[in-house]
């Protein structure tokens, strides 16, 4: 590829990614939802229009996101204490679990192929979507945040997990939390700061996993790629307080189901590329 054709790929992509960040901080404002949910599916379907569908992809998009989440998640813990909402007592306990959870992520993601990562995310993606459009307050699986080996577990596969699907740690943080009886205003305060337990040792990983240079988007170290990194950050400081102005003006519980519906359907089709190709 020349200079002047890879100058203007990094334009295309550049725009793109503007586009990507600015809708993920306003969802991210308006429904209190991960960014990183929205982010790897936009990354996937950007980088593969622009003529990246490589084996490599989705460790490409995942990486990118956690290495976002890294930023939002530590602004975000910051803001939540300042109202004393966080507990860190739960966060020191479960930063052992988080962090061995991601690294197995990384590992595990390293070695699969770009489809079987977007089946996994397209299934955890409808599971999410399902909890979300159909989850009570009221449910819970124990009365106290588990202690002892189940502490151990639910750190671990939380940590596994949102590394497989490029998120935070505070889609599947919550929902633990809140079923073991945790109030929901201290429980996403608190997922907030699982999300750079998760984020740092993972985007580290994924600063080593190989991806072959000619299939991978320009300014990609390992599979991180650092024009998205940069771009989609930017844009999210500027649209995420447009999110939180507009979750004020509006009713958030019937938006959280249409966007519930929509992950639906974002995870649905990505499988359905997957069984199509």
């Amino acid at each position: 590829m020349t200079m002047p054709d890879q100058t203007g790929l990094l334009l295309e992509m550049v725009g793109l990614l503007m586009a990507i960040g600015g809708v993920a901080g306003i969802l991210a404002g308006l429904l209190g939802v991960g960014g990183g949910i929205v982010l790897v599916a936009a990354f996937f379907y950007a980088f593969q229009q622009l003529g990246y569908d490589n084996p490599k992809l989705m460790q490409i998009c995942l990486a990118t996101s956690l290495a976002t989440i890294i930023v939002t998640s530590i602004r975000s813990v910051l803001a939540h204490d300042k109202r004393a909402a966080v507990d860190w007592d739960i966060l020191r306990e479960w930063a052992p679990g988080l962090a061995v959870g991601s690294a197995a992520g990384v590992l595990a993601a390293a070695s699969l192929s770009s489809a079987i990562l977007q089946m996994i995310f397209g299934a955890l993606g409808i599971i999410v979507g399902l909890y979300m459009a159909l989850g009570r307050a009221h449910w819970r699986l124990g009365q106290e945040v588990p202690k002892g080996l189940a502490q151990t577990a639910y750190s671990g596969v939380v940590g596994f997990l949102s590394v497989l699907m490029g998120i935070g740690g505070g889609a599947f943080g919550v929902t633990v939390l809140s079923l073991h009886n945790t109030p929901m205003h201290r429980a996403v305060a608190t997922a907030a700061g699982f999300g750079v337990l998760i984020a740092v040792p993972s985007v580290l990983g994924f600063l080593f996993v190989s991806v072959d240079p000619a299939a991978r988007p320009p300014w990609t170290i390992g599979a991180v790629n650092i024009p998205a990194f940069l771009v989609v950050i930017s844009m999210t400081l500027l649209t995420t307080p447009l999110g939180v102005r507009l979750a004020h003006a509006l009713n958030p519980k019937p938006l959280k189901r249409i966007f519930a519906v929509f992950l639906i359907l974002v995870a649905g089709n990505m499988l359905r590329k997957v069984f199509e190709s």
